[in-house]
């Protein structure tokens, strides 16, 4: 990993990346794409060094409290993260300004800030999104090698429903042949269910690919599936959006499932709920967005 220093930790939505890279190996991650411009290698990861100091400023300049977003481009329970404690540093100063938290992560190193997490949740709203994509486990070991699994990751949400902090699983992407059967899906949803996830993202069942995130995948096909590559090839040729075959029948498993366990699955109305800034103190509600 090396440092980088930003002039600002912000974008105009209040959202924030503390690190750009990642180590969790997942073969799908649309971060790769050549699109993002990353000049160094995606495994270096590089460390907003100041995000603390940075993130302080910003907040104190904030006439309104709001929801600060983290973990849309980079997970911020990286393997870094668990000896920098840039987030934890992060999630300190949200906390002790007042503002509102919607975090994402794949990992259970997420449960070392649970203190924060309640804290932040008790004055205003923490939301923690999980990715959920691969019910079976060892499918879940090749597709996202190097953080813990869904089983472990469906524990957290047991814990953070416990604490009655708000979740919501992102289930997403879904691959085409590989894990876009009703048994995964089903299978996810059943530990969202047991959790009291307040809702699941999605945007169809489905990946999508560019250059750079293409090539990775392509090879982490061909390395652990062999064929399916040429499939995809077939298929969607070089499309961006790759919906599964399976997408009406499994949509419409979703949303039977949802509306039976009372989670909400429209896309629009998750992000809103995200974007809600709640001061439970003052008993007012503002918007962020």
């Amino acid at each position: 990993m090396h440092n980088i220093h930003p002039k600002s930790i912000l974008s105009p939505k209040n959202g924030m990346n503390l690190y750009r890279g990642c180590t969790h190996g997942c073969i799908y991650c649309d971060a790769r794409s050549t699109c993002y411009q990353m000049d160094h290698v995606f495994e270096d990861i590089a460390v907003k060094i100041d995000a603390p100091e940075l993130l302080e400023q910003a907040l104190r300049r904030k006439r309104n409290k709001c929801m600060i977003g983290t973990g849309a481009m980079s997970d911020p329970y990286l393997h870094a993260e668990k000896d920098l404690k840039l987030t934890r540093r992060c999630l300190e100063l949200i906390e002790e300004y007042g503002f509102g938290l919607a975090i994402q992560t794949k990992s259970d190193l997420i449960l070392r800030d649970l203190d924060l997490l309640k804290r932040i949740n008790q004055k205003t709203k923490c939301v923690v999104q999980m990715t959920l994509t691969t019910y079976d486990e060892d499918l879940c070991k090749i597709v996202e090698p190097n953080v813990c699994t869904t089983k472990r990751r469906a524990e957290v949400l047991n814990i953070l429903r416990d604490e009655g902090i708000p979740t919501i699983c992102w289930m997403t992407p879904i691959l085409p042949f590989i894990n876009d059967t009703e048994e995964n899906i089903r299978g996810i949803l059943n530990y969202c269910a047991e959790a009291k996830v307040y809702g699941i993202m999605q945007f169809g069942i489905g990946v999508t690919l560019r250059d750079g995130d293409r090539q990775y995948f392509y090879n982490k096909l061909d390395k652990h599936f062999p064929g399916i590559k040429e499939k995809y090839i077939e298929k969607y040729g070089n499309a961006y959006e790759l919906p599964s075959p399976n997408q009406p029948h499994l949509l419409k498993v979703l949303a039977e499932e949802c509306k039976k366990h009372h989670m909400v699955y429209d896309a629009g109305a998750l992000f809103q709920y995200m974007a809600q800034f709640e001061d439970k103190q003052a008993g007012e509600q503002l918007t962020l967005f």
